[in-house]
């Protein structure tokens, strides 16, 4: 499974982007479930953040789906910051 998370948005409007391929990691299984929890609980367009807000775009193999801060669910919160720190 391949995790791309991309962050625009913020106080500098800086873009980060980060990408994790699942496949053959020991810990997989706990990705995998994640990574679903969290398409689940997104939407399919860019809702409407908050100034100076991170929005983010998380694409899950060939699924993509949209959050923003401060409404990330527990889950879309744990996933894009393991992915922005272990991605590359």
């Amino acid at each position: 499974m391949r995790i791309e998370i991309r962050r625009t948005g913020g106080f500098a409007g800086i873009e980060r982007r980060a990408e994790v391929e699942t496949s053959g990691r020991p810990d997989a299984d706990d990705w995998h479930t994640l990574a679903e929890n969290c398409l689940a609980a997104a939407h399919d367009s860019p809702p409407a953040g908050v100034p100076d807000g991170f929005s983010y775009r998380i694409t899950v193999d060939d699924r993509t789906v949209y959050c923003s801060d401060p409404r990330l669910s527990d889950e879309q919160r744990e996933l894009i910051t393991k992915v922005l720190k272990e991605g590359s």
